[in-house]
């Protein structure tokens, strides 16, 4: 996934927005790859590489969708839009360097149709009862991870992968095999419970409850 705020989605679809810039420490894209972009799609990129801020010419602000340099700087140096307060960014000198993407806009998303399906028959429901037993094999972390986005729609990855004391890359690549069975759905910023995982929840307490009868 590679998250952009609202106010660039149209330009990524029409092909106003061509750029984009990132304060990374290292590469998030390579070239050649396909992201994300909820609920816009997919972007290819096609370029990645480093740039000193003073570089960057104007016109390459307004292919990103600013009005020019200092507006773009302004939108590097805020603090991420999540739910929880987050520390300000420290500010960029002219010689720091920014990730320079260039990509395109490449069509629908590869969402799981399956995730918006509201009613699971029994052999649905068992078939992931026991994908997930297959994937808490090595240790539980399946309803640990699901009753944490249930509680937490939305939130940062990072911000819940320490709520369960992990790293966030694993965290991230643990959520998207709960979206492959259509349990999770991904945002801009975090994930939500689909129509499908929580008919599962909800079957699945049901069935704690009347064992527990």
């Amino acid at each position: 996934m590679l998250l952009f705020q609202k106010r660039f989605h149209a330009g990524l679809v029409d092909g106003s927005i061509t750029l984009t810039f990132r304060r990374w420490r290292k590469p998030h894209v390579k070239p050649g790859g396909r992201y994300r972009v909820h609920p816009i799609g997919v972007v290819e990129v096609s370029e990645a590489r480093p740039v000193r801020l003073s570089e960057i010419p104007e016109r390459d602000a307004r292919a990103a969708g600013f009005e020019n340099v200092a507006e773009m700087r302004a939108w590097l140096e805020a603090p991420p839009k999540v739910r929880a307060p987050v520390p300000a960014r420290a500010p960029l000198a002219p010689g720091d360097t920014v990730w320079r993407v260039a990509l395109r806009h490449a069509g629908q998303d590869d969402r799981v149709p399956i995730a918006l399906e509201r009613k699971l028959s029994d052999a649905d429901a068992e078939e992931i009862l026991e994908r997930l037993r297959r994937l808490d094999a090595r240790g539980p972390w399946t309803r640990a991870t699901l009753a944490l986005i249930g509680r937490h729609p939305r939130v940062a990855a990072s911000r819940l992968a320490r709520e369960l004391g992990r790293e966030t890359l694993p965290f991230k690549v643990d959520v998207r095999k709960l979206k492959r069975l259509g349990l999770t759905m991904s945002f801009e910023v975090g994930y939500e419970i689909s129509p499908r995982g929580k008919a599962f929840l909800a079957r699945m307490g049901r069935r704690r409850s009347g064992r527990a009868r």
